[in-house]
């Protein structure tokens, strides 16, 4: 599948019914989604590999990915309500994703039952809690040995200083992020932000 056939049909997919701000609960925009996922699976990371989905949120993520052709899809978020919204977009793609609610900063998470070949993920970016993005990449790098995420731009220098010894980065692919008005204190209808896709590969 190319990247813009991706990108549409990733588009259909249902977003947030009430979003929460303390969860930082924006859409990953559809384009942004199809590059990351696009990318990993040229790299060969998607197709009949076994992939997570860290706080997956309605799912973008996760039904790309088994759309792309994993072998098996888990996506994992605190919220329920979003699950609901995840599950319901993976009937409308008629993929198998397996949607758990749970904190990836559960220390009693079944990190055995959960390791994965790759892990996809677009973690809190902080603006609501300072370094809420750390415990999504330490669970990432726990999980597997390939870890595609989305983060604000030029947080690259932070990610690698954060994980050395642990892993290493392969490649940062900056994206435009279109952000919709989503919440009360938001003042646009829209804002273009910036953020880099970062490919880490565990040591």
């Amino acid at each position: 599948m190319n990247l813009r056939h991706l990108e549409m049909r990733l588009e259909s997919l249902e977003g947030f019914e009430r979003p929460t701000a303390r969860l930082e609960q924006y859409q990953t925009p559809a384009p942004v989604a199809a590059r990351l996922l696009h990318h990993a699976a040229m790299q060969g990371a998607i197709e009949g590999r076994r992939v997570c989905d860290l706080g997956c949120g309605t799912g973008i993520l996760a039904c790309g990915a088994a759309l792309l052709g994993a072998s098996a899809v888990t996506g994992i978020d605190v919220d329920p309500a979003a699950i609901a919204v995840a599950r319901r977009n993976a009937d409308a793609f008629g993929v198998s994703v397996e949607f758990i609610v749970a904190d990836v900063r559960d220390p009693d998470l079944d990190r055995a039952g959960l390791a994965c070949d790759t892990v996809v993920m677009n973690p809190p970016f902080g603006a609501q809690k300072a370094h809420a993005d750390r415990p999504f990449i330490d669970r990432a790098l726990e999980l597997a040995s390939e870890v595609y995420g989305i983060f604000n731009e030029g947080s690259a220098p932070f990610v690698a200083a954060y994980t050395e010894g642990r892993a290493a980065i392969e490649e940062v692919i900056r994206c435009a992020f279109p952000m919709r008005r989503t919440f009360a204190h938001h003042r646009k209808d829209r804002v273009d932000i910036t953020v880099e896709v970062i490919h880490l590969r565990r040591i």
